[in-house]
């Protein structure tokens, strides 16, 4: 118990100091910090002096605390039994923070929130001197990034899988993300007290805080905040990648939420299994946002293919693991689809361009996929079953219990041999055809460059001498690159997920030390990129939507080194090697 309420309150930390905290930072400042500076603060309608109370910076915090772990792990549950939307409290929070900010601007307008609990000694939950009430508030709106630990107590909470690791990890994450806030609040009280011009003009500091209050509710009602996020380097993204690459804390959060009842027995699998496992019955397709490949878009239940054989891939279409797994997928539902199996397709996106619904449609085409594919944007079934890699083929017999479990790459000649006896254990009249027989062309492990990112936020392999981030536009290319890294020349705009030349660059280019039999790109947009190996000289002509384009292939893998020319109107996303 310990050791989980540790890692939410890591969790929470992470997220604290992430630009999640951007959007309500300055209601903390104001609102929660300078209004409650020792300096006399006027009463709403008589103008005597009221002292701020020195706890108000804590008493926001404790709202938003008990705020977010109550909305967070029992709010879907009681507005379900209440038969209401579910951004009923989410609107409530914004109501409520707006006529908050209107009592701090107009005082007549105080007094009448007020007028309610004339009864509590002190008026405890106005705007003056509570900040209980402004806490909770914040808590129903104020919606962190997603991470592991957090995505743990986000599904316990729906799923109603709420134990007493669930309570746990949810407060100690609440107190780990709320920790860096009170820092801001006290920081904004400090920073009040010891400025003449804060102490001079209280009803300014009202004013402020209310204008910040009521423009951080309309924000949040036009989600203008997650735009603003976006535009902000995630300077976390390396911190939280490794909380939740911990084995420790997997099993952890698979104790806080992750595993249910209906995913439970898929721990009884083993990755890659040579024969056939009894691992629970297959949990369900959920969350699902769009169908491609069935008639009218209509949704497939997994109960209404008993007496199929069903694999559910999980995949992600510019995923290079994904492109060499697919073929043998394919291959498996033209071979088998007449004898029994029923492949589907779970699209679970790695990239924000993998949730485009268009684009997924012409990475199905572009590989020939035929069978349904679920557009999972919210992730909701790649929790459902704990999944945690591109690919991972889930194999179910006709009775509906999943029999074998594989991850990542590989493991195919096993996959299809399974798939062939659960096809006769279905049928045993069925008539089969000789084998796919298709090539693996899984790379042995370390024997290729690691897949390269090129976004600020998951950047891997820079060999350059400049800090790799957003307000860097210059680039040299290092006279010695090492290897297995990638090193940038020329004027560049760096994104959080891809890079592209400046506004009217001149041959801005990558530099890539390598070691691999394949070596591809992930580029978008319109333009002719230049590639140079050696003393040949190629162009590739760059159209459309983010996709996967060949610059290298050889019969062998080996290292060696080339250069993209990338003109302005191109994007690039990523290097994968084969």
């Amino acid at each position: 118990m310990l050791a989980l309420a540790l890692i939410g309150l890591a969790g929470g930390l992470i997220t604290g100091i992430s630009p999640c905290i951007l959007p309500v930072l300055p209601v903390i400042l104001l609102s929660g910090g300078a209004q409650s500076a020792r300096s006399g603060a006027s009463s709403a309608t008589t103008g005597e002096i009221r002292a701020p109370s020195p706890w108000r910076p804590y008493l926001v915090i404790a709202g938003l605390v008990v705020s977010f772990s109550l909305v967070t792990l029992a709010g879907s549950l009681l507005l379900g039994l209440l038969g209401l939307p579910q951004d009923v409290l989410r609107w409530a929070g914004l109501v409520v923070l707006a006529l908050i900010g209107i009592g701090l601007i107009v005082p007549r307008f105080e007094e009448l929130l007020e007028k309610p609990f004339s009864w509590i000694p002190r008026k405890a939950v106005g705007t003056d001197r509570g900040g209980f009430g402004l806490g909770f508030a914040l808590g129903a709106v104020y919606v962190p990034c997603a991470g592991p630990v957090l995505a743990a107590i986000t599904v316990a909470g729906s799923t109603g899988r709420i134990g007493v690791e669930t309570v746990v990890l949810t407060i100690s994450f609440a107190i780990g993300a709320a920790a860096p806030l009170l820092f801001f609040a006290l920081a904004g009280r400090r920073m009040a007290e010891r400025l003449s011009t804060f102490r001079r003009h209280q009803r300014g500091i009202r004013i402020a805080g209310g204008i910040v209050m009521i423009a951080l509710a309309v924000g949040l009602a036009f989600n203008l905040p997650q735009a603003l996020q976006r535009l902000v380097p995630d300077y976390t993204a390396d911190l939280q990648r490794s909380l939740a690459q911990s084995e420790e804390v997997t099993e952890a959060l698979d104790l806080g939420g992750l595993v249910t009842d209906e995913n439970r027995e898929l721990s009884n699998c083993t990755n890659g299994a040579a024969e056939l496992e009894s691992c629970g019955e297959a949990p369900s397709i959920r969350g699902i946002q769009q169908w491609f490949n069935t008639a009218d878009g209509a949704a497939i239940d997994l109960d209404d293919l008993r007496g199929r054989v069903v694999l559910i891939d999980f995949w992600a279409y510019s995923c290079i693991n994904c492109q060499r797994s697919i073929p043998h997928v394919v291959a498996w539902d033209e071979a088998y689809r007449e004898a029994g199996l029923t492949v589907i397709g779970v699209h679970s996106p790695e990239y924000a361009f993998e949730k485009e619904p268009r684009n997924v449609a012409a990475g199905i085409e572009s590989f020939g996929i035929d069978y349904p594919v679920a557009l999972d944007n919210s992730l909701a079934t790649w929790t459902n079953y704990r999944n945690r890699y591109w690919p991972a083929h889930y194999l179910i017999d006709a009775d509906g219990t999943v029999r074998q479990v594989s991850f990542g790459e590989g493991h195919y000649d096993r996959t299809e041999r399974l798939i062939r006896e659960l096809l006769v254990d279905a049928d045993s009249d069925v008539a089969l055809q000789s084998p796919t027989d298709l090539d693996d062309d899984t790379p042995p492990a370390g024997s290729t460059t690691p897949e390269t990112y090129l976004g600020t936020t998951k950047q891997v392999n820079f060999a350059g001498d400049e800090q790799y981030r957003r307000s860097t536009t210059t680039f040299t290319t290092p006279e010695e690159q090492p290897a297995d890294t990638f090193s940038l020349d020329g004027e560049w705009a760096l994104g959080t997920q891809s890079i592209t030349p400046g506004a009217g660059s001149d041959g801005a280019s990558v530099h890539l030390e390598y070691s691999a039999r394949e070596v591809r790109m992930v580029l978008a947009g319109e333009g002719t990129v230049i590639l140079r190996e050696g003393s040949q000289v190629r162009r590739v002509e760059v159209s459309g939507v983010p996709r996967s384009y060949a610059l290298h292939e050889t019969d062998a893998s080996a290292p060696g080194s080339l250069t993209v020319e990338i003109p302005v109107g191109v994007e690039a996303f990523s290097f994968t090697f084969g």
